[in-house]
């Protein structure tokens, strides 16, 4: 069965919507290459001719909070303003969050068994946390594979988009997408709400406890994190860079790992030709080259 949220996305990039809104704005060709550009320097996105739609029905909301009829003229405001927060807002709206909890299942129980082979602090970084499904998983399953000793655990959770890492701090997700997990998952890490937060369930403190939200963008010179991480999860993020990007952030990877440490892709990422820095250890996992 199909994600909803891949045909919520499918939908928005197809221009289907609620009708809400016509094109009532002016997105010229000059204007479509030119936020193309500007999103690429910015965070190494790379958008697809076929995404126009999906840019003009995100960004149009930018332009009517100002006010602005012409795209060129909300591109010239950021051009002139290089600092300004609306920055900010532009890269968060043409980042895409797809994201569930254990999604890529696999990954899990190798974390699982990775952990429970070392003694001492356990420390992972999840490079594209997105609104925090991804980085709360990896804090369940040190939960469940290191039992007391997960107290001492970190888990680093990073992120472009501002706005998804928010919504992750607050660790609340609706009822509906946290009963898909199993029973035993729900009842020992969530508390179900109630009253006007009927609906909807939040995580315990004791998860969210060994969490550390941090923005950050993988272009940038200088990273505010530092290891060595025994494992880094950048999963369905490279998607979104060319080649030259992705082998760029992939030899930042490798030094912040420990020599055993685990890097894990998404299920559509391959990263055995991009880089000498990694070999292919299992499904989407990979080690730094000359390790076992």
């Amino acid at each position: 069965m199909s994600d909803p949220r891949d045909i919520a996305v499918a939908a928005e990039e197809k221009g289907w919507g609620s009708g809400r809104h016509e094109r009532d704005l002016e997105l010229t060709d000059e204007d479509f290459g030119r936020i193309r550009q500007l999103i690429y320097q910015r965070a190494g996105i790379v958008l697809a001719e076929h995404k126009r739609e999906m840019v003009y029905s995100r960004l149009a909301k930018r332009l009517r909070h100002h006010g602005l009829t012409r795209f060129v003229d909300y591109l010239a405001r950021l051009e002139r303003q290089p600092d300004a927060r609306e920055w900010e807002a532009f890269t968060n709206a043409l980042t895409t969050n797809l994201t569930a909890f254990f999604r890529e299942a696999h990954h899990f129980p190798l974390l699982a068994e990775h952990v429970q082979r070392h003694s001492g602090k356990v420390r992972i970084w999840c490079a594209a946390a997105s609104t925090g499904e991804e980085p709360y998983s990896i804090a369940m399953t040190l939960m469940e594979a290191m039992g007391s000793r997960a107290s001492q655990a970190e888990v680093i959770a990073t992120d472009i988009d501002t706005e998804a890492l928010a919504r992750a701090r607050a660790g609340i997700y609706p009822l509906e997408q946290v009963c898909k997990l199993e029973d035993s998952r729900v009842k020992r890490f969530f508390q179900r709400g109630k009253g006007a937060h009927k609906g909807f369930a939040r995580l315990r403190p004791e998860v969210t406890g060994l969490l550390d939200f941090q923005p950050l963008n993988l272009l940038a010179p200088q990273w505010p994190v530092s290891g060595p991480f025994d494992a880094i999860f950048c999963r369905n993020t490279m998607i979104y860079f060319d080649k030259t990007t992705q082998a760029r952030i992939l030899e930042r990877f490798a030094p912040l790992l420990k020599p055993d440490g685990l890097l894990f892709a998404g299920h559509s990422e391959s990263f055995s030709y991009i880089t000498e820095a990694f070999q292919l250890r299992g499904q989407t996992v990979y080690t730094r080259r000359g390790q076992r």
